[in-house]
């Protein structure tokens, strides 16, 4: 059965189990008592079950079409809010924006695309949050999230949207390179000092290394120095005290400076992905429409 065919004749019978007889409900239609019965008619044989009980004084729901009822309102209830939605669209986005950002990309790259957003959109009221961890975008009330990794599969209830994977290059400083020289090779190392990403909980992020015609692996390293924050990590890198794989979209400006060097080309290995969140039950709204398409024309990860 197509969803067209799902929809025909729940308009009248929501108006004709709230005007208790086809009469009355025929009065609110604007039809005749003879179309709104064949309506109901035709929607019980469809359903192949009784909505009503009929008396000579006034029709009674039964058991199913008191739970069909309570469904259909629902529906015409989203159906109207999408309709209002819709007919809004061209409006002004406005209104409180609750935006969700991961700490150091967020703070280099998307925000500033989300004021370039607001500057354009004066009666947007963002409230814009860094973390790293998991968010439950739904149940947060975030309206809009963008994410560096994250689930293979998203929920049904959210809207994504895939912008690309970052690229992960080795890299070291002038100083460090000239102090204890350039490793050739994974084995090389071994004997040189790591830099590594620690996490909120205490572990340590392994290194995602690549390689000829293989799939990247994941490997833990003896570290020197572990910290929790990307921008700290570089510039653990940048000061010479030791090595890491780092996201392009965080080295570029240092490397084409001169201020990092990269290493191991044949060890580069994509990162993890990015993604746009939205719940979908917001997708219509015109604050979150417009931030959607207005990040994912601009926002770049490489």
């Amino acid at each position: 059965m197509q969803s067209v065919e799902r929809l025909k004749g729940i308009d009248v019978f929501v108006a004709t189990a709230a005007a208790g007889s086809f009469t009355a409900a025929a009065e609110r239609l604007s039809l005749t008592s003879s179309a709104v019965g064949k309506s109901i008619a035709r929607l019980e044989a469809r359903l192949g079950t009784r909505l009503f009980e009929r008396t000579t004084r006034r029709l009674r729901l039964t058991d199913a079409g008191a739970a069909f009822h309570r469904i259909c309102v629902r529906v015409l209830e989203e159906l109207e809010s999408a309709e209002r939605v819709l007919a809004a669209d061209a409006a002004e986005p406005s209104g409180r924006l609750r935006v969700d950002l991961p700490a150091t990309f967020g703070r280099l790259k998307v925000m500033p695309l989300l004021l370039q957003f607001v500057s354009q959109h004066a009666a947007v009221q963002p409230y814009v949050s860094f973390t790293d961890r998991f968010v439950d975008v739904v149940d947060d009330g975030i309206d809009v999230a963008v994410r560096i990794g994250g689930a293979d599969t998203w929920p049904a209830n959210l809207g994504h949207r895939f912008l690309g994977t970052e690229r992960l290059v080795f890299c070291a400083s002038p100083a460090y390179l000239g102090l204890r020289g350039v490793p050739e090779s994974l084995d090389d190392l071994a004997s040189h000092d790591a830099v590594a990403y620690g996490r909120a909980d205490g572990s340590v992020s392994p290194w995602r290394v690549g390689g000829t015609n293989a799939p990247a692996e994941r490997r833990m390293v003896e570290s020197r120095l572990v910290v929790g924050d990307g921008e700290s990590q570089l510039d653990a890198v940048v000061a010479g005290l030791g090595i890491a794989p780092l996201a392009t979209w965080l080295a570029d400006g240092h490397l084409a400076a001169g201020r990092l060097v990269p290493i191991l080309p044949q060890l580069d290995a994509d990162g993890l992905p990015l993604h746009i969140v939205w719940p979908l039950s917001k997708q219509l709204l015109p604050k979150v429409d417009r931030l959607v398409d207005h990040l994912a024309r601009h926002l770049q990860i490489r």
